[in-house]
């Protein structure tokens, strides 16, 4: 180890600027994302939920939907560690199934509505005139009756079942995610870089896939996250109902179907309290990743780091 004084002092400046050295945003983003606590949590409580409901097949210690009416409605014991529902079918081993149906619904309806609303945002911020005015009146007559009220007549009219969910969530469900992209894409039309991409010949389809999509991505993130935790909340509801996932295939709504009843409700809490933390921890876990996305990725958040 060297002892040269100026060897060291050349040494320390190296290692303070290199410190200094500016990061990029999508690292400043990370960096900020990481700090997040909450977030954090979050990202581990979903990573368990979905090795769970992927691993159900291995790790399950019963058939799902398998009734045995010989062990019907017992309590937790070290046989049936969460129990049995009324016709005897393990609770463990349906939650760990159901999560499977409110992952693949969540996601599924969040990529299509962020998909339908990012399309359509897009050509009506960037070509404005007719193309503008006929999906605002479009976003404006599906924004006026309610999104439950809607997907339960579509689910009436073609049957319950996870694609009819996730279709009428990304039917009904994609005007907030377009007004929000019309507006950013309203704003950037005008900048300068698009002027000068537009000044040297490029074309309008290059425009929005090359400059305008990557700007939009960012605030749209966290429209997206947020409403796969919204789609996850409107399948236990349609389940609930009766409208959603039809049995025995479970899921968690569908699970707090059976807590209908005054009897189950007040002798049987293991039937409706077990999926009802599991959507509840799942929805809340997926909030705080929106919250996290939407602190990480908050312009203010750059300036002051800077």
């Amino acid at each position: 180890m060297t002892t040269d004084p100026r060897v060291q002092a050349r040494a320390a400046v190296a290692a303070e600027s290199t410190a200094r050295a500016p990061r990029s945003p999508l690292g400043a983003a990370v960096e900020r994302f990481r700090q997040h606590r909450l977030a954090m949590v979050g990202v581990v409580v979903i990573v368990l939920v979905t090795l769970v409901s992927i691993t159900a097949p291995f790790l399950a210690p019963y058939d799902p939907v398998a009734i045995d009416l010989r062990a019907s409605r017992q309590p937790p014991t070290p046989v049936h560690l969460m129990g049995t529902d009324l016709t005897g079918r393990d609770v463990l081993s349906r939650l760990m199934y159901g999560g499977q149906v409110s992952l693949t619904v969540g996601l599924s309806a969040a990529l299509l509505t962020t998909g339908i609303g990012l399309v359509l945002g897009l050509l009506a911020g960037y070509y404005r005139g007719v193309i503008d005015s006929l999906v605002m009146r479009l976003t404006e007559i599906i924004l006026s009756y309610p999104l439950l009220v809607m997907i339960i007549v579509l689910v009436s009219v073609i049957g319950p079942g996870i694609t009819s969910i996730v279709l009428g969530v990304a039917l009904f469900g994609w005007p907030t995610t377009c007004r929000i992209v019309r507006g950013q894409t309203l704003s950037l039309r005008e900048q300068d870089f698009v002027m000068a991409a537009r000044s040297l010949g490029a074309t309008n389809r290059r425009i929005i896939a090359r400059h305008l999509v990557p700007l939009v991505i960012a605030p749209l993130s966290v429209t997206a996250t947020f409403g796969v935790a919204y789609a996850i909340l409107l399948e236990a509801a349609l389940s609930f109902l009766g409208l959603g996932i039809r049995p025995p295939q479970p899921s968690w709504g569908n699970m707090l179907s059976e807590a209908q009843s005054v009897v189950i409700l007040e002798s049987m809490p293991w039937l409706w309290a077990l999926p009802g933390i599991a959507i509840g921890v799942t929805v809340l876990a997926v909030n705080f990743i929106g919250d996290g996305l939407r602190d990480a990725l908050d312009p203010r958040q750059q300036i002051s780091a800077q």
